[in-house]
């Protein structure tokens, strides 16, 4: 957080920028918004140095066989996908639900029916990993809607616009504040509940998991609910298609550990984390490095 007067200058030309940007990109076919995407974002990579700094530093003890050059490729193109991953959230609040189902190849769909016909609710689990935010926007489209968890951003103007783009096609979002219980909410009403694992946790519900060969604190909570409530727990990824086009996948449930595992829930946490893994080494460019993931290790 800045000082309040600082973020009293910031927060409304960050509106404004955000305005600007959405009302120009709204012209625009998706094809067009994400090639205006990645120029943006390769544009990041070079005034971004802290950030870029970081992203190497991962990329290298993620990749320590790759070249230096080939690690600041991915970093380059993992800038450049997050630029069209922003471009394309601004125009998809202009879309028409028809205009999104265009957009749309959905992958998995019988795994979602099937866990709800247990009636137990599920948990969809991902990471800062495609486009996260599409998948859970257009997910009412072919199955009941959703809650996802979410941090409230600081910008109250740009938290209430991306609020209102979340819940635009039916979804609920959940916040810190009061989560168990909404959760458990969900989950009683055979719900599905999104959340992302790939947050360092400082706090005691942490887990420590191996990622990418490296301790990182993850949240404990998702597996030790779905252990405590039976609910299933899906991965799901989105990819980019061509044509400013998306896969949603929704993979299998992760198989909770056997009853007699000496630490369910790190054992639980620590399958769905090696999903996201396999993912994210198959599209490395699409996983967000310039955060500190790890901060066990130093």
């Amino acid at each position: 957080m800045g000082s309040p007067r600082l973020d009293a200058i910031r927060f409304p030309v960050e509106a404004a920028l955000v305005r600007a940007v959405m009302a120009g990109v709204s012209l625009l076919p998706m094809s067009a918004v994400r090639s205006l995407g990645h120029g943006f974002g390769r544009f990041m990579f070079w005034v971004d140095g802290g950030h870029r700094r970081i992203a190497l530093d991962n990329l290298a003890r993620a990749f320590p066989l790759r070249s230096a050059g080939e690690r600041r490729a991915l970093a380059k193109a993992m800038y450049a996908h997050f630029g069209a991953l922003v471009f394309e959230l601004l125009r998809f609040r202009s879309l028409t639900p028809d205009e999104m189902k265009a957009l749309m190849e959905v992958e998995g769909v019988e795994r979602i029916h099937a866990a709800h016909a247990k009636g137990k609710g599920m948990f969809f689990v991902t990471g800062h990993f495609g486009y996260w935010e599409m998948q859970a926007i257009t997910h009412p489209f072919h199955s009941p809607s959703i809650a996802v968890m979410a941090r409230p951003l600081d910008n109250p103007k740009l938290h209430d616009w991306l609020e209102q783009l979340r819940t635009m096609t039916g979804n609920r979002v959940i916040y810190r504040q009061g989560a168990l219980r909404r959760v458990l909410r969900e989950l009683g009403e055979n719900h599905a509940v999104a959340i992302l694992i790939d947050q360092h946790i400082h706090t005691s519900e942490a887990v420590t998991v191996d990622y990418f060969g490296r301790p990182a604190a993850t949240t404990s909570a998702l597996a030790a609910l779905a252990l405590r409530t039976g609910a299933a727990v899906i991965p799901v990824f989105t990819l980019p298609l061509p044509g400013g086009r998306y896969r949603f996948i929704y993979e299998h449930p992760v198989e909770p550990p056997p009853a007699d595992s000496p630490d369910p829930v790190g054992e639980f946490t620590q399958r769905c984390t090696d999903v996201l893994e396999m993912y994210v080494r198959r599209h490395p460019e699409l996983w967000l490095w310039m955060h500190r993931r790890w901060r066990i290790d130093g």
